[in-house]
């Protein structure tokens, strides 16, 4: 070993000028790392004498940073400012200690060494393509009741932390009250914080403050004002990326909840002023305040038409539709694909993305699920918004992470070079967290994943996650309750031909049924391949991708089962229909189970929050929807089904007592229905 390798050991010492509260937490973030890897002296033996790692203030631009190994015993980091520190101690925590960026995230484990050379002796940091790189703690419904079997702030702590490890300097911590009460965390771990396109300055919203008066500007506009002075007073010791807007009192356009301003023109002259009113109150306080705004929904359409006017020197932010494209989402049944991206005129202006990996709404998007388009898809669009000027900000929609570790992985490897080919990144992102067993086989179960997507448009970003099988299930059976299913559902008009109900939920079915086969092989791919790792990859392989095809999947069966029960309602078979969506149930059911068996360790109760997609709500729906089909084939009186069900057929037809026992229940006439065999089952009828 050469004399001027700087060799890491347990009693490693940092020494720093640098006094500052994210300083100090990377300190302590890298002692721990040394305690992960590195076995720590023996009791009872000398000491040797600690390597020191110095820290000291230098001329490195922003976040940039020089490492510099003066000896065996001496390594010195330089930077310019707090987050060159953070990467610099970083660096060596994954190039030399080898903990990856998700090591929390993907239960990356550690076989403790006596030491470990730094294999450098000079290192300099490059310059990243994108200013701001960060993510979206959105829709956290997963994290936010889950504790790592810590405390209710770790797994955020643990977010923030693998941010950083991915390059990252910014993040919206969270939604709604969950932004203010991890905003402080943020700060003190080194980031940039910025706000929800739904929380201009971070502002409380009006509803909560007043929840007596109607949120409209023009009847409120000084209390309006106060709650913005108020999110600005409150975050002025952090970093802030200042978003200017006016929405609503939700995801949804300010006007849903003041119907007065009724043309394009009201609406972005509001807007307008209010923005530059903002822009004016955070100037007061802030010298040389970063400024954002996202052009996304309704307010991407106002300034696409005119209507919007920017105060100067704001990054305009603009966005995906939530599966990846860079074209207007869809709100409801309206979809007008407007290009989400700068044209040649705006060139010269900052600009950012809001880019989903994770997107809830209502229809056909993916929470607990990776997104639905591969990332050489992903790459395509990120390199022609970066090509059209948007170079300063990228915010990504992460959700709760760890369903989505792949694509962050790939997206952060992207913001940090260009270069970044997808499927070098696929099997390099494999060795690192699954090791090198079944490399290819592994590789393949990736890229079939995509692969095996449910088209549910003809554009090439349309295809369904896992809420396209529970939320259009969820909107049939509702009509279907309604109206017996004689009127179309409004709400699906988005995702196929409308001329009936029957018309709508046939489309459905065949559209998920035609990709079951995908999921299926796939499945029975990624199952067979568990028996080739070791115990730890097999874990992490169950926990991530075979869950997810597990999820796609079972749904799709219950999907299937669904159709096939809606078929027996048309022929008034009721008693087929109130078995065929039974089945339908234990399928979704089934996704429900995969999820809680993949809930071990410090995993435990993560998937017992699902309330967005919430696949045991759709359980819970289909077994009321048994009820309303009993009703009409084995009421008013309900005991047919049950003598078919349980008596021998010597006693079904006499008549002398009705029933010998109590009437079953929905679920007790379904379980004994499912003890027959089929085609005695069928035979009966």
């Amino acid at each position: 070993m050469q004399k001027d390798f700087f060799i890491l050991t347990s009693n490693v010492v940092i020494d720093t000028e640098v006094k500052s509260e994210p300083v100090r937490r990377a300190v302590m973030r890298f002692y721990r790392d040394l305690a992960m890897v590195l076995e720590p002296n023996a009791e009872g033996m000398e000491k040797d004498r600690p390597g020191i790692i110095y820290l000291e203030k230098g001329s490195a631009a922003p976040e940039e940073f020089q490492i510099h190994v003066e000896n065996s015993q001496r390594l010195i980091i330089s930077a310019s400012e707090e987050l060159g520190f953070i990467y610099a101690l970083l660096y060596i925590s994954e190039h030399c200690l080898g903990i990856l960026p998700f090591w929390f995230w993907n239960d990356q484990k550690f076989v403790k060494q006596k030491e470990i050379p730094v294999p450098f002796t000079e290192y300099h940091s490059e310059k990243k393509p994108v200013a701001y790189r960060g993510w979206f703690i959105n829709d956290e419904v997963l994290i936010s009741r889950w504790t790592a079997e810590k405390n209710a702030e770790y797994p955020w702590e643990m977010a923030f932390e693998a941010l950083l490890r991915c390059g990252g300097n910014t993040v919206i911590p969270g939604t709604d009250s969950n932004s203010k009460k991890y905003a402080g965390l943020a700060g003190d771990m080194g980031l940039w914080i910025t706000q929800h396109h739904a929380e201009p300055l971070g502002a409380e919203m009006f509803l909560r403050a007043y929840p007596d008066k109607n949120p409209s500007y023009k009847e409120y506009p000084d209390l309006f004002r106060g709650l913005w002075e108020d999110g600005i007073k409150r975050q002025l010791n952090h970093k802030i990326i200042w978003n200017l807007g006016f929405r609503g009192q939700g995801d949804a356009p300010f006007w849903e909840n003041d119907p007065q301003y009724d043309t394009p023109e009201k609406r972005g002259s509001l807007i307008s002023s209010i923005m530059q009113e903002q822009y004016d109150m955070v100037r007061k306080y802030i010298v040389n305040p970063v400024f954002s705004t996202n052009l996304y929904g309704e307010t991407m359409e106002l300034y696409q038409q005119g209507y919007l006017k920017l105060p100067e020197n704001v990054i305009m932010i603009w966005a995906d539709n939530g599966y990846g494209k860079m074209v207007s989402r869809r709100q409801g049944n309206h979809n007008p694909r407007v290009p989400a991206l700068p044209c040649e005129g705006l060139r010269d202006r900052k600009h950012g993305v809001y880019y989903h990996v994770s997107f809830y709404d209502l229809q056909a998007a993916n929470v607990l699920t990776m997104l639905p388009n591969n990332m050489k898809f992903v790459k395509k669009e990120l390199e022609n918004a970066y090509n059209c000027g948007i170079q300063t900000l990228w915010i990504v929609n992460c959700s709760n992470i760890k369903p989505h570790v792949y694509p962050l992985d790939f997206v952060a490897a992207i913001w940090n070079s260009l270069e970044t080919e997808h499927e070098v990144h696929l099997e390099q992102y494999l060795r690192k967290y699954y090791g090198n067993d079944a490399l290819e086989e592994m590789k393949d179960c990736f890229l079939r994943y995509f692969e095996a997507m449910v088209p549910y448009g003809e554009k090439e970003d349309e295809h369904a996650g896992e809420q396209f099988y529970n939320y259009v299930t969820r909107v049939l059976i509702h009509q279907w309750m309604k109206d017996g299913g004689k009127a179309i559902c409004e709400e699906l008009r988005w995702c196929g031909p409308a001329e009936s109900f029957s018309g709508q939920l046939q489309w459905f079915v065949s559209k998920c049924v035609n990709g079951y086969s995908g999921f299926k092989n796939l499945f029975e791919t990624c199952d067979g391949l568990l028996g080739r790792m070791s115990d730890d990859s097999g874990l992490l392989w169950r926990d991530s991708i075979l869950l997810q095809v597990k999820i796609h999947t079972y749904c799709i069966e219950g999907v299937s089962h669904f159709g096939k029960g809606y078929i027996a309602y048309e022929k008034n078979d009721y008693y087929k229909a109130f078995y065929e969506i039974g089945q339908a149930a234990d399928c979704f059911s089934q996704a429900d189970q995969a999820m809680k068996e993949c809930c071990h360790d410090k995993w435990n109760g993560f998937y017992e929050n699902d309330c967005q997609t919430d696949v045991k709500e759709t359980a819970y729906l289909l077994k009321l929807l048994m009820g309303y089909i009993r009703n009409l084939g084995d009421g008013p009186y309900f005991y047919q089904w049950q003598r078919e069900v349980i008596y021998p057929e010597r006693d079904r037809k006499i008549m002398l007592l009705l029933n010998y026992e109590n009437h079953l229940t929905d679920e007790e006439l379904y379980q004994a229905m499912k003890e027959k065999e089929p085609g005695e089952f069928y035979n009966n009828r």
